[in-house]
């Protein structure tokens, strides 16, 4: 009777030696060879300085920045506070919150019809990514505060806006942080 309960505590102590140690420590290795700047958070540098992911929205609030979706997390844009409000489409602070959203975006950009991802936040209210169209949506304001052709803008989100992945797994999109980064090199030459 003890020897049985010695192996079955023997083999429990080894089952989580392999998935509880072994295991995670050999995905990881991997992970950090094949694909080093993914399993390290896809973080982007400038020099030293970390400016963010590009799995993580961040507030860009100055007029000549292209603007991400509202966040749902927490104060705002904070990756531990991440979920969705859980208001359904009957909910009245839900309405207000959007019809709030909806005429700051139109006094800020213009406009009547203003993009839907702009005014409601992701469910993680985290998500890093525009549609092309709200993009478009803010490049007037981009342009004029940027002293920037609205051409020229233009044709950065086109540039800048990724297709779905594989060719049909989401929908196109525009990183925010990308495009406000290419914004600012090409301010800079």
């Amino acid at each position: 009777m003890i020897m049985k309960a010695i192996r079955v505590a023997l083999f429990l102590v080894i089952l989580t030696v392999i998935t509880g140690v072994a295991y995670p420590f050999a995905v990881t290795g991997v992970a950090q060879l094949a694909f080093p700047y993914k399993a390290n958070g896809s973080l982007v540098h400038a020099g030293e300085t970390v400016l963010g992911s590009e799995l993580i929205a961040q507030n860009f609030t100055g007029a000549g920045y292209f603007h991400p979706r509202p966040s749902g997390a927490g104060a705002g844009y904070e990756a531990n506070n991440s979920g969705a409000s859980n208001l359904g489409v009957t909910s009245k602070s839900l309405n207000e919150s959007i019809q709030a959203r909806a005429t700051a975006q139109r006094e800020l950009n213009g406009g009547i019809q203003v993009p839907v991802d702009l005014v409601t936040a992701s469910g993680s209210g985290l998500d890093p990514d525009i549609t092309p169209q709200a993009a478009l949506y803010q490049a007037q304001r981009v342009a004029t505060a940027r002293n920037m052709a609205i051409g020229d803008v233009e044709a950065l989100v086109n540039k800048m806006t990724k297709g779905p992945t594989l060719g049909l797994l989401g929908m196109p999109r525009v990183n925010v942080l990308a495009i406000n980064r290419e914004l600012d090199r090409i301010q800079a030459e």
